[in-house]
């Protein structure tokens, strides 16, 4: 399979609109009039690390499915442009749920910023964000592996596109899971609604499940590549 070499509109305009995004993380800070001003503000540098980190994670992924699938046609824009859509609305809840959950570390207090009452819906704003962006991510590469043939994929690219549908819709279904613990545990027991974010500890367990069932599967694809070899 050839990959794209040139980069199309679409992907210049994803690339503009995820660096609008990255803007967004910081543009409500005020350029500091004093030193303590500057000390006050470089406290919020973890979290804009971590938003970065995260944003910039979304963007790979985004990057990765069109330098290797030479594909875009009106399912593909159209997934694209929900999916930046989705992006830019979240910007402000990512910054908010992460600078609640770094004020101790970056010297901030968080009282009086909000009520455990109010814990499970910021925790449903958020996951609603990760299920949505993550099963576009895992709809994009589905439409790229019901097209394996008329992109030529070879058996490994076209398992690689199938394992990447899991990967992604594994993620997505992670951030949905949060939101019913936030919500059973905020019920129950409103302080603890918070716990509803250790879900997202469970992406490692389901990345490396996949990474285990990636692996089986091209080790079958390689054997049975050598066997068919070895006959002719």
């Amino acid at each position: 399979m050839g990959h794209r070499r040139e980069v199309s509109r679409v992907e210049s305009f994803s690339d503009a609109v995820f660096a609008f995004a990255i803007t967004l993380l910081v543009v409500s800070l005020e350029v500091p009039k004093s030193f303590h001003e500057l000390t006050a503000a470089m406290r919020g540098f973890l979290t804009f690390a971590v938003c970065f980190a995260m944003v910039f994670q979304v963007w790979w992924r985004h990057y990765k499915f069109f330098r290797t699938y030479d594909l875009e046609d009106s399912h593909i824009i159209t997934l694209t442009a929900m999916l930046l859509f989705v992006v830019l609305f979240y910007v402000y809840p990512l910054k908010f749920l992460w600078s609640v959950v770094l004020a101790p570390l970056e010297g901030r207090t968080g009282e009086g910023i909000m009520t455990n009452a109010q814990v499970p819906a910021l925790f449903g704003i958020y996951g609603t964000g990760v299920t949505a962006v993550f099963s576009i991510l895992a709809l994009m590469h589905r439409h790229a592996y019901a097209k394996r043939d008329q992109l030529g994929l070879s058996a490994e690219e076209a398992l690689e596109a199938r394992v990447r549908v899991y990967s992604n819709f594994g993620v997505a279904s992670i951030g949905a899971l949060s939101i019913l613990v936030a919500f059973v545990i905020g019920r129950l027991a409103p302080r603890l609604a918070g716990l509803g974010g250790f879900v997202y500890f469970l992406i490692g367990v389901v990345e490396w499940q996949i990474g285990a069932y990636h692996s089986r599967q091209r080790r079958n694809i390689q054997r049975i590549s050598k066997a068919s070899t070895a006959h002719v």
